[in-house]
């Protein structure tokens, strides 16, 4: 029997059953995320609060339509224009959302280890959207359903991650969820972007065009330059020309191989736009799959209940 889960912090926290779980109910309820369907009652009465103290758009959204879809009633908050710009601390704004009686807090912020630090003082489940450079795990689960639909298994599938992966909370994510899915691992980033990754498990590689005809699946980061506050590579135009994705790097995939990035992109940068223009870019269907995962994370979450039917 799968372990309930009580919050969803890191996928470390995630067991393979829990994970498989995840993802078996991300499917049946991908139609209503789709539209499909109609929505479904399942959270009726329900309160979920997106707690958004960083700036996002796509997983905002996302977390928005999961909840409504589910019918739950959803209170946004984020930063501008409330009492954290006046210095409320993270504890106070969460006493205040269970007092308004909350039944679930989806935290985004630039703090890692921010949503640990919540779990431990409320009553009601949390749901981390991302916290700094930390995890970003709906991230890596809407990921893994999108290469599930195109592949059966991923066991020994060979994946490459490219860009900038010591700001990189997704990457973190991915590869402790391939990895668990059994995925081999490989890493491409600027010397200056690259962490010691000594323990997780993946390989490393400086030359992305030596990686490219073994690759099944080419994962490109997002240049986060809301995080470089010196310069970790000599010029925007370098680093599109060595680790950037254009069309002929493409060519050099297998003709099978998935191009996916967790958005928003940087077009010209770490992604041309005829790179995103190739049949084999998944980058939309990583979006609407983006729904449907967190619609099965804010119902495991929030209910004891058998899984819901798409027909309910």
């Amino acid at each position: 029997m799968t372990a309930p889960l009580t919050d969803l912090i890191a996928i470390r926290d995630l067991d393979r059953a829990q994970v498989d779980d995840l993802l078996d109910t991300a499917r049946e309820l991908l139609p209503i995320a789709r539209r499909e369907r109609a929505s479904v009652p399942t959270l009726r009465g329900r309160i979920v609060c997106n707690l958004f103290l960083e700036d996002s758009t796509r997983t905002r959204l996302s977390f928005d339509l999961a909840a409504k879809r589910l019918s739950a009633d959803v209170v946004d908050f984020t930063a501008q224009g409330t009492s954290v710009k006046k210095g409320e601390s993270l504890l106070d704004t969460a006493e205040t959302l269970m007092a308004l009686g909350v039944d679930l807090i989806v935290l985004r912020t630039s703090s890692a280890g921010a949503p640990v630090q919540l779990a431990r003082e409320v009553a009601v489940p949390v749901l981390n959207a991302g916290d700094g450079w930390h995890q970003h795990p709906t991230q890596a689960l809407l990921d893994a359903l999108t290469l599930l639909q195109h592949r059966d298994d991923l066991t020994g599938a060979k994946v490459t991650i490219v860009g900038d992966i010591l700001h990189s909370r997704v990457a973190r994510s991915e590869v402790e969820l391939l990895r668990l899915l059994g995925a081999d691992v490989t890493l491409v980033a600027p010397p200056t972007l690259l962490p010691d990754v000594s323990g997780w498990g993946v390989t490393v590689s400086a030359d992305l065009d030596a990686v490219l005809p073994t690759t099944e699946v080419l994962y490109v980061l997002r240049v986060q330059r809301e995080r470089l506050h010196r310069a970790f590579f000599p010029s925007t135009r370098e680093y599109a020309r060595v680790w950037g994705v254009d069309a002929a790097r493409l060519r050099r995939l297998p003709g099978d191989a998935l191009l996916m990035h967790p958005g928003p992109v940087n077009r010209g940068v770490e992604l041309t736009s005829d790179a995103m223009a190739d049949p084999r870019a998944v980058i939309t269907e990583q979006v609407t799959n983006g729904i449907a995962v967190r619609m099965a994370c804010l119902y495991r979450l929030l209910s004891a209940a058998p899984r819901p039917e798409v027909d309910a």
